[in-house]
């Protein structure tokens, strides 16, 4: 399956956004998806991911209560609503597909399909 982010952009301190997952297809079996941030000199952080059989739902603690995830329909295959956004959310978003059911969804490791990051700036 191939990936591509796209949505991010500049925006201030407080304004929200929406990054998009787009999908080259309707992957079936995929266990979870999920999206990840990098800033450079840093190691990749999970974001927010979603157990695709039940639609359950994580978040990294950073984001919790600002960042909504949710899965799309058509090409989309997963939406991240970004609110509140604080200049430490700057960062290249990458979303990311596996379909090994083996360790945790917030793993970096267990993920098998990455697409191309896109870039959020959030100026103070």
């Amino acid at each position: 399956v191939q990936l591509q982010a796209s949505g991010g952009g500049l925006v201030q301190a407080g304004d929200s956004l929406r990054l998009s997952c787009a999908a080259s297809g309707r992957p079936f079996g995929i266990y979870g998806v999920g999206w990840f941030r990098q800033t450079p000199g840093k190691e990749r952080e999970f974001v927010a991911g979603v157990h695709w059989s039940t639609s359950t739902t994580f978040y990294g603690d950073s984001v919790k209560g600002r960042f909504l995830v949710s899965r799309g329909d058509a090409s989309i295959l997963l939406y991240l609503s970004m609110n509140s956004l604080k200049p430490e959310d700057t960062a290249v978003y990458f979303c990311a597909a596996r379909y090994s059911a083996r360790g945790s969804l917030d793993s970096v490791e267990t993920y098998d399909y990455w697409g191309q990051g896109t870039l959020v700036t959030v100026s103070s």
